[in-house]
């Protein structure tokens, strides 16, 4: 099929970050899009004013006898409506990551995966080639305001794109270059275990061309031991590896972690290009840099361009957000919904504002995900001086009844063993949460609002 050949394309699950990217540039090619979603959003009225129909609620209304094409996110069910009347109707159905597939054929793809850092990667890369003057096209995972979206359409061949692995998706690209940052069991309702994880990953670095490049962290345990990479002598793609060791293809050293900037040095290929400077905080934001880093050189990119660029770089929407103040206390939203995330969000926050009052607050997400990982999440909250746990978020399509025994209220309990003279609270919603918050944030606290469920809605205290 060519979807360039298409009119009517409805989108089910068009207020998701992914499919609503997809919808952005079916929207640009002067296709009639619909599309419909379980509610409002401001990703649907963005839609709306670009000329897309948007429904809220699914029923078989929403899709026309005459659509060419449905495309749905991954969660949507088989007995949704609409799913059930396009098959009716003969009506060809893709996923998001089938449709995102069969664009990333026609352009020179870049795809950005692991599993932490992929947005954040994805957009400084994508910024990067950008500067340059390379005019990508760019769907990334997140709102960035330097694209206004998280999607923009480029006129040359490079497409960047975050490449997830949920439901092995990414397995549907076949890119030039594959970014990989990281890899560490995630996604526990869906992959059985730490080995059918780090297999998807392996299948998908399989997927690089003769001439392709993989660029990976040679730091990262995981990946040194997964079998394409053991096998660098026999692979057909070149590898290129960044870290702190030596034996790195972009070696990273004098890190300094102050209040509000981040410097480290890069020597890359035995060439000392000086140093570089972040303004968003932690390692892990250090490692992101690496990997679009080295891409950059890779395609040529002057080392005056990527720094500036970098320097330059704000963050992303919920990428260690300063959102706004409470009681003198700054609010800072992030999407860290892994124990790994969760624990390197806090470090951060402590080496950017070393002497204030960190008060960690968070809502798990999904409650498969919080009893396969509740012990690493109970080591998490370690650095933070306060921590305020709202329960957990039910991923609609993606909760088992053999999951409902467990609350965050159990990681509270935990958690306070562990830090006996912190205070540790309980909220059931996200009103007791807020409250929570107003009765204890001061002036000069810092407050880490974090999950990646709907916790982002309390950050606005003056629409909540």
């Amino acid at each position: 099929m060519n979807i360039n050949n298409l009119k009517k394309i409805h989108f089910i699950g068009i207020g998701g970050i992914g499919v609503s990217a997809i919808a952005k540039l079916m929207i640009w090619q002067k296709k009639k899009v619909s599309g419909s979603d379980c509610q409002q959003s401001e990703i649907t009225d963005e839609l709306k004013k670009m000329g897309a129909q948007i429904f809220i609620g699914h029923q078989k209304e929403n899709l026309e006898d005459n659509v060419d094409l449905v495309i749905c996110t991954l969660a949507v069910p088989k007995d949704n409506p609409e799913i059930i009347k396009a098959e009716k109707l003969g009506v060809p159905i893709f996923t998001y990551p089938q449709a995102l597939g069969f664009l990333t054929k026609e352009k020179f793809g870049i795809a950005v995966c692991g599993t932490h850092g992929k947005s954040t990667a994805s957009s400084m890369l994508a910024l990067i080639l950008k500067k340059a003057g390379l005019d990508p096209t760019i769907v990334v995972g997140s709102k960035v305001a330097d694209f206004n979206g998280n999607t923009v359409i480029g006129k040359s061949e490079y497409f960047v794109f975050e490449a997830c692995e949920y439901k092995r998706a990414f397995l549907n690209y076949y890119p030039k270059i594959i970014i990989l940052n990281n890899i560490e069991l995630d996604h526990t309702d869906y992959f059985k275990n730490a080995e059918d994880y780090e297999n998807a990953f392996e299948e998908f670095m399989k997927h690089l061309p003769e001439n392709g490049t993989l660029i990976c962290n040679g730091n990262d345990k995981v990946i040194q031991k997964l079998k394409i990479k053991n096998q660098n002598e026999n692979s057909k793609f070149k590898i290129l590896s960044f870290g702190s060791d030596k034996k790195n293809d972009l070696i990273v050293s004098d890190i300094q972690l102050k209040s509000g900037k981040t410097r480290f040095k890069i020597i890359f290929q035995e060439k000392n290009l000086g140093e570089f400077i972040l303004k968003v905080p932690g390692i892990f934001n250090i490692y992101n840099a690496l990997g679009a880093i080295t891409a950059a050189l890779l395609l040529e990119i002057k080392p005056e361009i990527i720094k500036k660029t970098l320097a330059d770089f704000q963050g992303i929407w919920r990428r260690f957000e300063l959102v706004g103040e409470i009681n003198g206390a700054k609010i800072i939203s992030d999407y860290a919904h892994h124990p790994t995330e969760v624990r390197a969000t806090i470090e951060g926050a402590k080496n950017f504002y070393p002497d204030k009052r960190i008060i960690a607050v968070f809502q798990p997400h999904q409650r498969n995900r919080t009893k396969k990982l509740f012990n690493d999440f109970v080591k998490s909250f370690d650095q933070a001086d306060m921590v305020i746990l709202s329960e957990i978020f039910d991923v609609a399509g993606r909760e088992e009844k053999k999951d409902n025994n467990v609350s965050s209220s159990d990681l509270v309990r935990e958690i306070k063993k562990r830090l006996k003279e912190k205070t540790i609270l309980f909220a059931k919603d996200l009103e007791e949460t807020k409250k929570i918050i107003l009765e204890n944030a001061r002036k000069d606290d810092i407050i880490l609002v974090m999950g990646a469920g709907d916790i982002y809605k309390i950050t606005n205290y003056d629409k909540h």
